[in-house]
């Protein structure tokens, strides 16, 4: 996760639905975009998130979360009612205590801003990375 002097506080949001909700109770990261295929196909474009600490994470309407585990390393949360994208969530907890949450899943002005993009070789062509903010091609 970034250093201290780049997380922001923010509360809340939802899926299209508003079946799921997500209350955020402490710090969390700039915005990270991922440009691989697998979030481009599960979001129908790049998938921007923000890392939240798992114990600053409060997530009502569990229920109604489809888990799909991606690879051996992630599972990406979904809504099984409506299909909102919500969270990119590491297996390995004792490497990752952080969940990502989807910036399209946030009511409100976050404060955030892009700081990181990721895969940027795997990004469509039919769109430009503006060249300002990190980028890592794997």
């Amino acid at each position: 996760m970034p250093d201290a002097a780049s997380l922001r506080l923010f509360r809340g949001g939802q899926c299209l639905k508003v079946l799921v909700s997500v209350e955020i109770t402490n710090t969390f990261s700039d915005v990270e975009v991922c440009h691989c295929v697998q979030c481009r196909k599960w979001t129908g474009h790049f998938f921007s998130n923000i890392e939240v600490p798992r114990d600053s994470l409060e997530i009502s309407g569990v229920d109604s979360i489809t888990w799909y585990c991606s690879s051996e390393k992630v599972r990406r949360g979904f809504c099984t009612n409506c299909g909102s994208s919500l969270f990119f969530d590491p297996i390995d907890r004792n490497k990752h205590n952080w969940v990502g949450v989807a910036m399209g899943a946030l009511d409100t002005s976050t404060g955030s801003k892009i700081s990181l993009h990721i895969f940027t070789d795997e990004k469509g062509d039919y769109y430009e990375i503006p060249g300002s903010e990190q980028q890592h091609a794997q």
